[in-house]
């Protein structure tokens, strides 16, 4: 199955998981709704009972201010002291407060300002009856205020006052009962609802871990086709990687078998013509008068062309294929290989060589490693000192090329630059394992450790 086809398969599980966090958050909103309009209410409610706290108590307050002006009117009329008429003034004072706060608390209800203002009217007729009572009382006219104390007006007066007192109480006992009802109502209401959201929540939760556990499922099956097709990958990367080191290999020893054989074809062939050249030369120094001046300076110059020719020509077979590695081992061959180098460069070369025992093509990869290396000094590093040792060791040989020259970044080195490449790819070849350690200005060491085959 491809990434793709299980892609498609789990995709409507993905898309209902992502429907469980919008129901989630409608849940929130519905309890978050259904909290503010339970609050609301509640402070409707409680302001209704504060409501109909201060209207009970203005409405008690009034009839017992009432009552007192009652008592102190009766006390003066009955007694005729002054002392009876200040119960009487400071309840007419606070009768008119009551009123004041009564008209206040329903300033904002038609119907219960209607209520207040027939209290009002009852009121201020009670006040009146007993005002007059004290004035005729005052006057010293006995009967008149007697026949108004006897007669049923006051009582009616009382009576109309209580009757609107009780009616304004049981107005706001009725707003708050409302009130109560509709705080019940709310807290119903929002029972209702945080069991609704509650379900809800629990059903999301359950949709949300259902699709999580597929989306692990998912998750699990895309990680196993992933490292599969990375196996695979790098299955295919070794096999094509040992294909082309065996490739190089063979590249490798076809360059040197190249270079074996053009070494003999120059030995053999431009040898031979040269040392014929130089042996008609000698005979043509015997027959002809090498006294003539001219004479003897052409053959003293092709003496000595034909002997740079052979020089080179050696030199050339010995860079194709060192005759000395195969004749007196790699330590003579690198102290030769040295010696000539120092010689054309004009650099100090050291040597520090021990005997080892590499079988034939690591030697080669040695002899090779250090001639590139040689070759990139004389190149590149400006150096004037130059160290070559080769170490034996009980498991490998170790084998460094140290100059002091100008240096160079590593990481910087470009991919083009084949010279690195190909002693590392030499010595990984012969099971080796090659270092490069350098800085700007302070020199190259180019280290090589080449396991010992026992």
């Amino acid at each position: 199955m491809t990434l793709q086809a299980t892609f498609r398969r789990w995709l409507p599980k993905v898309r209902r998981m992502a429907l469980s966090l919008p129901m989630a958050l409608l849940a929130a909103a519905v309890l978050v709704g259904i909290n503010e309009t339970g609050h609301m209410r509640s402070q409707d409610a409680v302001r209704q009972m504060s409501q109909w706290q201060v209207t009970r108590g203005a409405v008690n307050s009034l009839l017992q201010s009432m009552l007192d002006a009652e008592t102190g009117q009766r006390g003066y009329l009955l007694t005729g002291n002054d002392t009876y008429l200040e119960p009487y003034d400071k309840a007419m004072t606070a009768v008119q407060s009551h009123l004041d706060t009564l008209r206040n608390q329903f300033v904002d209800s038609k119907e219960d300002l209607q209520e207040v203002a027939h209290l009002s009217r009852q009121v201020s007729r009670k006040l009146a009856e007993m005002e007059l009572s004290l004035r005729l009382r005052r006057q010293g006219n006995e009967d008149a205020w007697k026949f108004v104390l006897h007669t049923d007006m006051g009582r009616e007066n009382m009576d109309e006052i209580r009757k609107h007192a009780h009616a304004l109480i049981e107005r706001s006992s009725a707003k708050v009962q409302l009130g109560q009802e509709q705080v019940l109502q709310s807290l119903m209401l929002s029972r209702i609802g945080i069991a609704t959201v509650t379900a809800i929540g629990l059903l999301a939760f359950f949709m949300y871990l259902r699709q999580a556990h597929a989306l692990l499922l998912v998750n699990q099956r895309e990680q196993a086709l992933l490292e599969h097709e990375r196996d695979r990958l790098e299955g295919l990367v070794r096999e094509r990687t040992a294909t082309l080191s065996e490739l190089a290999n063979h590249l490798q020893q076809v360059r040197e078998d190249e270079r074996g054989h053009l070494a003999r074809e120059l030995h053999d062939e431009l040898g031979a013509l040269l040392t014929a050249a130089k042996l008609d030369v000698a005979r043509l120094k015997s027959k002809i008068d090498a006294t003539v001046p001219d004479v003897a300076e052409r053959l003293k110059h092709l003496t000595e062309t034909l002997n740079s020719g052979i020089a080179l020509k050696r030199r050339i077979i010995e860079d194709l294929r060192p005759s000395s590695l195969s004749h007196l081992g790699l330590t003579a061959a690198l102290e030769i290989l040295t010696r000539e180098y120092a010689q054309r460069a004009g650099i100090e070369v050291e040597t520090n060589l021990e005997q080892v025992e590499l079988p034939g093509g690591a030697q080669l990869t040695v002899y090779r490693m250090v001639q590139e290396a040689l070759t990139n000094i004389g190149k590149y590093a400006q150096a004037s000192k130059v160290l070559v040792s080769v170490h034996a060791h009980p498991k490998h040989v170790a084998v460094q090329v140290h100059d002091n020259g100008t240096g160079f970044d590593p990481a910087s080195v470009r991919v083009s630059s084949h010279g690195l490449a190909g002693m590392r790819h030499r010595v990984e070849a012969a099971g080796g394992r090659l270092s490069v350690h350098s800085s700007p200005g302070n020199g190259t060491l180019l280290s090589a450790v080449l396991p010992l085959q026992r």
